[in-house]
């Protein structure tokens, strides 16, 4: 009955924008570390300013994430600036006027841009980029003339503008898969959000509708008892008749409004169970199903189990019901012990399973141990369920028979006395 809890949502959304960012710095630092040497040594940039602009240039995309406006304008100075800066004599054996570093910079901050703020921000920082390039040869035509190989400047800004281009339509469709993603995973957490409310209100049903067939029996039959009293009993005086009458009217009001509370917890689409409802004397037969399956189960029924109240033998069979699926659903193979023990003041249920030996199996969402522990508190009794030392798992609830303020304390769910007599 042990679950593994699976790892939150909002922790593995949080560790992967950990990754990203991580990733962007580390790219943005290795393009930092060639771009300053690579402008100062083959484009003649003064080192200062090699250093100022490349930090400005490759800090964009990291600023693009939260600051995207500042991104564009920091990139645009840069990405305008260095070009101006390179020597014409040293600006020959290299692509100008956009260098590789500042090409991959400039895809970078064009696809984070894109990415986290949508298409309308990242085309506008892409065409501002590439209109500053056409700038740089325009400003200096004297190095556009010693570019050795005739139009180099323009294939680099071709290449330049289509490899944006192309980032920027990556980073459009990668941020709608991801949109849709997230949309997928809200909807599936919805949906999970609204099966344990319906589960819940279910389960709720059903026992209001478990209590109205006992107490409705009870009240029947009180209420035929009283109005035919006058008629079982001759020597009964007037006096007396009135009294079982006005007993008998209580009884069939209290059965109108209890249908009338069903009929307002009862859903549309749940009919009534036409089969009797099950007790404690059905046990045997429900561990026997259990045995059938494959599972070991060890059973032991101590007490008078016919003497307790058909409320709380209804719920002591559905939790004993429930504790023995979950055992046979989350720790397959594990031997199952199930004690049964009633009195004059409460019906004592333990459910005990060993360390299975296959890893448990994940899945539910608790809605078994919420309707166990509901049903013992409607009757004022106490559940636990939790893991034991051993590795297993126990289930441990205590249904009063008689007023809780009247009862001892429950023992403590480790302490049992009664060995098992049952075995399978």
């Amino acid at each position: 009955m042990a679950r593994r809890r699976p790892r939150p949502e909002r922790a593995l959304r949080f560790s992967r924008r950990t990754l990203a960012l991580a990733a962007l710095g580390a790219v943005s630092l290795i393009v930092f570390s060639i771009l300053v040497p690579l402008q100062a040594v083959l484009y003649g940039t003064p080192l200062p300013l090699a250093f100022i602009l490349g930090a400005t240039l490759c800090a964009a995309p990291l600023l693009a994430i939260s600051r995207p406006r500042w991104a564009i304008a920091m990139f645009c100075v840069a990405a305008f600036s260095l070009p101006l800066l390179a020597t014409p004599t040293l600006a020959t054996t290299a692509p100008w006027p956009w260098s590789v570093p500042a090409l991959l910079t400039f895809v970078l901050v064009v696809g984070v841009t894109t990415f986290v703020h949508g298409a309308r921000l990242g085309a506008f920082l892409l065409v501002i980029g590439v209109l500053l390039s056409l700038t740089a040869p325009l400003l200096r035509p004297e190095t556009v003339a010693t570019v050795p190989t005739a139009g180099s400047a323009t294939a680099d800004l071709i290449v330049t503008s289509s490899v944006a281009t192309a980032i920027y339509l990556v980073a459009i469709l990668v941020a709608g898969r991801v949109r849709v993603s997230a949309e997928l995973t809200r909807e599936r957490e919805h949906s999970a959000l609204e099966e344990s409310r319906r589960a819940l209100v279910e389960e709720r049903t059903r026992i209001a509708r478990e209590l109205h067939d006992v107490i409705a029996h009870s009240m029947s039959v009180i209420q035929v008892q009283a109005s035919t009293a006058r008629y079982r009993l001759p020597d009964i005086g007037e006096a007396e008749a009135s009294e079982f009458e006005s007993i008998a009217a209580t009884a069939r009001s209290s059965l109108t409004e209890m249908r009338r509370m069903l009929g307002v917890l009862r859903t549309e689409d749940q009919t009534a169970e036409l089969a009797p409802q099950q007790g404690l004397s059905d046990i045997p037969a429900l561990v026997d199903s259990i045995r059938r399956a494959g599972v070991t189960v060890g059973l032991e029924i101590t007490g008078s189990v016919t003497d307790a109240p058909q409320t709380a033998q209804i719920a002591a069979f559905r939790i004993a019901q429930e504790a023995l699926s979950n055992s046979v659903r989350h720790a397959s193979g594990a031997a199952v012990t199930l004690r049964v023990r009633a009195d004059a003041d409460a019906i004592d249920l333990r459910i005990r399973n060993e360390r299975a030996a296959a890893p448990p199996v994940a899945g539910g969402g608790g809605y078994g141990l919420r309707g166990m522990r509901e049903r013992v508190e409607l009757l004022g009794g106490t559940f636990t369920a939790g893991p034991t030392s051993d590795g297993g798992w126990e289930v441990v609830a205590v249904l009063p028979l008689i007023d809780a303020t009247s009862r001892p304390a429950a023992t403590d769910s480790a302490a049992n006395p009664h060995p098992i007599e049952e075995t399978p």
